[in-house]
């Protein structure tokens, strides 16, 4: 784990900061903050030179570096000044991050740039998530810089302090996802769980291979016949308020590391697969910030967990599997296990709660990164009035989402000849919707659904100042906890 825990906000001038790196802003139209403006004055219009040069286009991403006053100055492109929104004030904050680590800056102090915006937290989101990098396999010292402390001149010391542990729940996402599959196994994953529980009191419950077994749990059951390694059913539960108010559930796929079983997958890339458990990191990240900002709601995760492999024992193409809420299952392609082990999920989470909601997360199909790339996360739902929910928040927290349509005729495309369904639609047609349509048949009618499919947006990602390159996202922590109201 390699990120800034704190960020402080500065009690004093710019001039008396004893922090390595001063990071202030340009506007496209090449106008200066109002600390831009005293810092170009001190430093004998400086600034103002590299604007006339044609060389600072305050364009967002850019960064220049000036030394004077015994200082190192930073000037971020803010983009339009009319355009300014949280998204491009926290890759600015990431930016100024990123700039201290490049130059090897142990301490850097940046500019509030949240001028008439309703929130400093995107700059203490900001902060962190560009200070964020994984580094525990690098064993070279001189490969390993740090960034050690960063404030903030003139933001909201509260609203600093609760991006920051946003931030650090998407950090905390980030590095169970990064670990090789045999580091984030089944059991780390309830691991991190139980040091949630233990941080904030919350109640944990999990099952193992016999005992969910014997539950019924026959998807997750299925899957986890081809491996030694110890799957789980992992429980978390939140209570912020009155336990008889319904909950929000929340699951999230831990496929700790998928070979694709029988119907096994190429080898190229098959590394990656280490990812496919960042639904379970976006679950458990969103419990991970309402540990630290305990929230008055009430909050279900669930997290079925395990690796699909090949074996002797693994599950194959035309067997037949009996879910949790008894419901049958063909299956036709053993790489299409996600949906199966967040099918016993979901039936726990309509059986034994009454849920005010149910969201799902999983990096579920490679068709959703045809469709739309590595740019947005596909969703579908059952309720219209949740769905705008999520797309509305989608938009507070700058993480894109689509819908895709849940019509009747897809959802024809995955009921089976000889049981309830199949685990696949129709051959080379809709398969994020085939995926969100078999989900479908596992939530009660009456409960509110979204799924989001995050294949294309937990990884593999335009690396930008808040996204370093070859890392998970974290996506989705934050879009979840602006609709939960955190």
């Amino acid at each position: 784990m390699s990120h800034i825990s704190t960020v402080t906000v500065a009690g004093s001038s710019w001039q008396e900061s004893d922090a390595g790196l001063i990071a202030v802003g340009v506007y496209k139209d090449q106008s200066l903050t109002p600390l831009a403006q005293e810092v170009d004055k001190a430093i004998g219009g400086l600034i103002t030179q590299g604007i006339n040069l044609k060389d600072i286009k305050g364009k967002i991403g850019q960064s220049h570096f000036f030394y004077a006053e015994g200082k190192m100055i930073s000037v971020l492109g803010l983009g339009q000044r009319d355009k300014v929104d949280s998204n491009s004030i926290r890759l600015a904050a990431g930016a100024a991050a990123r700039a201290a680590i490049s130059r090897k800056v142990r301490s850097v102090a940046v500019e509030c740039f949240c001028s008439g915006l309703d929130s400093c937290q995107p700059m203490g989101e900001g902060l962190v998530l560009g200070s964020y990098q994984f580094l525990d396999y690098k064993t070279k010292d001189e490969e390993n810089f740090e960034l050690d402390s960063a404030a903030v001149i003139g933001c909201d010391s509260d609203e600093i302090a609760k991006g920051t542990e946003i931030a650090k729940a998407v950090c905390f996402s980030r590095d169970l996802a990064n670990h090789p599959g045999n580091v984030t196994t089944p059991t780390r994953l309830a691991d991190a769980a139980r040091e949630i529980s233990d941080e904030a009191g919350m109640n944990l419950t999990v099952f193992d291979r016999k005992e969910f077994t014997e539950m019924g749990m026959g998807g997750l059951a299925g899957v986890a016949q081809g491996t030694d390694e110890p799957p789980k059913f992992i429980i978390l539960e939140y209570f912020g308020t009155d336990k008889e108010k319904q909950p929000k559930v929340l699951v999230g796929k831990g496929l700790t590391f998928d070979a694709g079983g029988i119907s096994i997958k190429p080898a190229s890339k098959m590394d990656e697969m280490k990812y496919d458990m960042c639904g379970s990191a976006t679950v458990l990240g969103v419990f991970k910030a309402m540990a630290a900002l305990k929230p008055k709601i009430n909050v279900v995760g669930i997290v079925p967990s395990t690796e699909n492999l090949v074996g002797a024992k693994a599950y194959k193409p035309g067997d037949i599997l009996t879910a949790y809420n008894g419901k049958t299952i063909e299956v036709l392609n053993t790489d299409a296990e996600g949906r199966l082990i967040l099918a016993d999920g979901l039936s726990y989470a309509c059986k034994h709660y009454e849920p005010e909601f149910i969201l799902d997360f999983a990096t579920l199909t490679g068709a959703v990164l045809v469709a739309l790339g590595h740019i947005a996360t596909g969703i579908m739902g059952t309720d219209d009035e949740l769905v705008n929910r999520v797309k509305k928040s989608s938009e507070n927290v700058g993480e894109k989402v689509w819908e895709f349509p849940l019509w009747p005729e897809f959802c024809k495309q995955i009921q089976s000849k000889i049981a309830d369904v199949k685990n696949i639609g129709a051959p080379r047609q809709a398969g994020t919707i085939a995926g969100g349509a078999f989900l479908k048949e596992f939530v009660d009618e009456n409960i509110p659904w979204v799924h989001f499919d995050i294949a294309g947006t937990a990884w593999g990602v335009k690396p930008d100042s808040c996204n370093p390159k070859g890392s998970a996202t974290g996506v989705a922590i934050r879009l979840v906890l602006d609709l939960l109201g955190v």
